[in-house]
């Protein structure tokens, strides 16, 4: 990751570009099935005619070493409600709206040997635009729809093993609540369940039930607040995991920086209150491995230099101190950070800290590097395992960038405030377009710069 992010450092960098359009698929586009008559196009549109607008959000999906196995993509919760309540067209056009924009995202490529979940009509998986997604990827989640619409078993069964042979997973919602997917759990690759629903007389039910009919299928267990919760899911044979436990906060009163990041932290310090190169050098030079990193890494990202870079103080020539300063802060967020939760903490860290520097896009490049650093460190004690305050405390930050974190107030933090609201969470789409009306944006463009800063967060972590 520090290699691919450091060469985004190194010259090779575009100047963030803000975001004019959003990341979505207008209802024009929006193929129909060939049965569906033309009354039914208004079914596409919103009341006013406009397309469709939909807010994808992500939660990171964990595997047992606690590392990121892939992503469940959805719509945010203002949406959810809205289709709930909605037709089975409805349903289908944002599940398209979904799948279409995960394909034009190049979503396979960034994933690498991730997955994506994603979570569709049952009668939608004989949709055509599946066609479009890159199938080693992806996890179907077929949800069986009310009465009358639904797929019937064997309709279900044919287009689910279909779509396995073409290279597909196929996953199971909870067979306990909803039976209907019962005859497919010889086909299942993953059953999902949620962890309120899990006690452990219905863990033990389900264990069997797995055990007896879909051996071959891995445990998801979605919305897991705590470790607490975690280790109980561990302990009951789960394979994967998702909720709020990857970013929640403990008390780590007690708890101090390890040596290598305090070294690290002094020495950031000290470039943010503009220590002279020399001073840098010698500082750098009395942490061996940190001195080769610093070499390793400057020498491979300039593979365009006729001759090697031998020195530090070629290095930090060559660097300058704004490029180093921000390469250490990415490199102090993972140098303690053992715990298998600390890789996805980080990554959703880039993701805000990208997001907040497309936004402002337009202003002063000194706004967009406070802004960068707001967003990778906003979840630095959950990454590190410490009190916020002693990872601040040695850095040397400006006020507004410290109020932001610790105090939630200032001029940063309004988009601070909005990266998180894209992520999903409480208030959903209409606390989206709260937030970005706050900060001068649309939501439109809040939701495009998201999508931009996730797919550049998973390239740099590759």
């Amino acid at each position: 990751m520090l290699k691919a992010f450091f060469e985004w450092l190194f010259g090779r960098r575009r100047a963030p570009q803000p975001a004019t359009s959003p990341a979505v698929v207008p209802a024009s586009r929006i193929s129909r099935p060939v049965a569906e008559t033309d009354t039914r196009a208004n079914a596409l549109s919103t009341p006013s005619g406009e397309p469709l607008v939909a807010y994808l959000c992500r939660e990171a999906v964990l595997s047992r070493d606690q590392g990121i196995a892939g992503y469940h993509f959805m719509l945010h919760e203002g949406t959810l409600s809205r289709i709930r309540s909605g037709s089975w067209e409805l349903h289908h056009a944002y599940s398209e709206v979904l799948v279409r924009n995960l394909a034009r995202a190049n979503i396979g490529q960034l994933l690498g040997n991730r997955l994506a979940f994603i979570e569709l009509p049952d009668a939608f998986l004989s949709h055509a635009s599946l066609d479009e997604l890159p199938a080693k990827n992806f996890v179907l989640i077929p949800v069986p729809q009310a009465e009358g619409t639904a797929q019937t078993t064997t309709a279900l069964t044919e287009a689910a093993t279909r779509l396995r042979k073409a290279g597909f997973r196929i996953g199971l919602p909870d067979p306990l609540s909803t039976p209907a997917v019962l005859p497919l759990l010889p086909i299942a690759d993953v059953v999902v369940v949620s962890a309120p629903m899990l006690d452990p007389a219905r863990g033990l039910q389900l264990s069997q039930l797995l055990t007896a009919s879909a051996p071959q299928a891995s445990l998801l267990v979605r919305d897991l607040p705590s470790l607490e919760d975690f280790r109980f899911a561990f302990k009951m044979g789960a394979s994967l995991f998702q909720g709020p436990f990857i970013t929640s906060r403990e008390d780590w009163t007690e708890q101090d920086l390890g040596a290598s990041t305090m070294r690290i932290a002094t020495l950031l310090g000290r470039l943010r209150q503009s220590g002279d190169t020399r001073e840098i050098a010698n500082l750098l030079k009395q942490d061996g491995a940190l001195s080769l990193r610093v070499l390793r890494y400057v020498n491979s990202a300039a593979n365009a230099q006729a001759e090697s870079i031998t020195s530090i103080e070629h290095a930090l020539a060559l660097l300058g101190h704004e490029r180093l300063y921000r390469w250490l802060v990415l490199l102090a967020c993972g140098t303690d950070g053992n715990n298998g939760r600390a890789s996805a903490a980080l990554e959703t860290a880039l993701v805000r800290a990208r997001m907040m520097e497309l936004l402002a896009a337009n202003q002063p490049p000194i706004q967009r590097e406070s802004l960068f650093l707001v967003g990778l460190l906003s979840l630095a004690d959950v990454i590190m395992r410490v009190p916020l305050d002693k990872v601040l405390t040695p850095l040397a930050l400006a006020p507004e960038v410290t109020s932001a974190l610790q105090g939630n107030d200032g001029p940063l933090y309004p988009l601070l405030e909005l990266a998180i609201a894209c992520e999903g969470g409480e208030g959903g789409q209409e606390r989206i377009q709260q937030v970005s009306q706050r900060c001068g944006v649309t939501a439109e463009q809040a939701s495009n710069c998201h999508i931009q800063a996730l797919s550049w967060a998973m390239e740099v972590q590759q």
